[in-house]
């Protein structure tokens, strides 16, 4: 596989991109939005899954202005520390200004048709829904984003597809806020909203200690429609 470098648009650097690219081209570009684990196994595997759809797979390391090449797990205690201490040092509005920044680089990618939509977990969910939001991204798919709720005020400046799945057992996402989302947007012409009973919080981190694979296949497939309805 591959990775490019993207320049940040606020002239502080430049930071990398895993590149995942599939057998046809022209194609669209799916932005892959990481976890607090960085751009690890899981996100690599995820990419190699979005090729395999006939998308190219860009996963930007967003953790860059912090300590470029996070790649940990969920597999200790350590690293769970480390995960959440990344998490609070992370500054959300650069990182919409570095995904706003992939999406344009992206476009312009060789094999590219133009076209391009972000999909994001956890950390990555709620960047996804900001995305929808905040960006001109032809889809956004958020997977068990956190706080959503808080970010509802400016639902009404979604204009292309938003899908949320919501893990039911979300232990990261109170049941107040996540009834509140699917409250708030139902009848949105945008927005869909798609709840996964039983499954906590990242049932679909590929070898995750919390993987469900009903949840997550049915999530998968909601999404490959999703992208290939914007994308294709």
């Amino acid at each position: 596989m591959a990775s490019i470098v993207i320049s940040a648009t606020d002239g502080s650097g430049t930071f990398s991109a895993y590149v995942h690219t599939p057998k046809t081209k022209p194609t669209g570009v799916v932005v892959l939005i990481q976890e607090i684990f960085g751009v690890n196994q899981a996100m690599r595997d995820t990419a190699a899954w979005v090729a395999d759809m006939g998308f190219i797979a860009v996963c930007p390391d967003l953790f860059w202005r912090i300590e470029p090449g996070i790649d940990i797990t969920d597999k200790t205690d350590a690293e769970w520390k480390r995960a959440f201490e990344l998490f609070q040092a992370f500054d959300q509005v650069k990182g919409i200004e570095d995904l706003k920044a992939t999406v344009a680089a992206a476009r312009k990618m060789d094999g590219a048709n133009g076209k391009v939509g972000t999909m994001g977990y956890c950390l990555g969910g709620r960047l996804a829904f900001m995305m929808a939001e905040q960006s001109d991204s032809d889809v956004n798919i958020s997977y068990y984003g956190v706080g959503l709720d808080g970010l509802l005020a400016d639902a009404g400046k979604v204009t292309k597809p938003l899908l949320i799945h919501i893990a039911d057992k979300d232990e990261y996402f109170p049941a107040e806020g996540r009834a509140k989302v699917v409250a708030d947007t139902a009848g949105h012409p945008h927005i869909r909203c798609y709840n996964y009973p039983n499954a906590d919080h990242a049932f679909a981190r590929v070898n995750g200690i919390h993987w469900d694979g009903r949840s997550a296949a049915i999530a998968n497939g909601r999404s490959a429609e999703a992208l290939v309805a914007a994308l294709a």
